[in-house]
């Protein structure tokens, strides 16, 4: 399985931006798919999650302005990021579970400038 993350950028804050994911293969309805980022200088930490059923999970400080879905006939998991704050600022990883092996994506930078 491989994963293609695109739509990173640079925006002003408040403004939005879609990040997409698309991955080989097909996705089950038992898969999960999340996406992650990095900030400068911390760690890796999960943002959204979405699993079967369209059950999604956020982090605490996105949630109401991030929205995460996907589109399994596309083979595609989407981030719309709404009111983006320069503290959202960090490289975007999509993450894919499926069958029990995790995959990730390459990262797609985001900025958000004041």
């Amino acid at each position: 399985v491989q994963l293609q993350a695109s739509g990173g950028g640079l925006v002003q804050a408040g403004g939005s931006l879609r990040l997409s994911c698309t991955g080989s293969g097909r996705i089950f309805d038992t898969d999960v798919m999340a996406w992650y980022r990095q900030r400068p200088g911390k760690k890796r930490e999960e943002v959204a999650v979405i699993g079967s059923g369209e059950i999604t999970k956020y982090a605490d400080s996105v949630k109401g302005r991030f929205t995460i879905s996907r589109d399994n006939a596309r083979i595609t998991v989407y981030l719309q990021m709404d009111s983006l704050k320069q503290e959202d600022t960090a490289i975007y990883y999509c993450w894919r579970s499926s069958g029990g092996v995790a995959y990730w994506g390459q990262g797609t930078q985001v900025t958000v400038s004041s």
